[in-house]
């Protein structure tokens, strides 16, 4: 019994010990973006961004090596971010 619980805690431990090494990191997950005037936002993304949210404004604009576009929007005093990609697909 005593060997038993002793593997399973082995077992446990280098579970644990791999699971970490391997794990990713957010900027593994999340492509780097950089930001980009408003005025730099495609035509497209901007009548998107109209018909979808209509009256927001546009704050702030981020765009990454896929031209996809992270924007931040400002709606009645609120903050709201949002991705679409440089046809304005959400």
């Amino acid at each position: 019994m005593k060997m038993l619980i002793l593997t399973a805690a082995i077992v446990l431990g280098w579970t644990a010990i791999y699971s970490n090494r391997h794990a990713k990191t957010e900027s593994d997950i999340q492509p780097e973006y950089r930001e980009v005037n408003v005025n730099a936002v495609p035509a497209t993304i901007k009548a998107a961004l109209e018909t979808a949210y209509s009256g927001t404004k546009l704050v702030k604009a981020y765009v990454n090596e896929k031209k996809e576009y992270k924007l931040e929007l400002s709606v009645n005093n609120q903050k709201a971010t949002v991705y679409t990609d440089a046809n304005g697909n959400w």
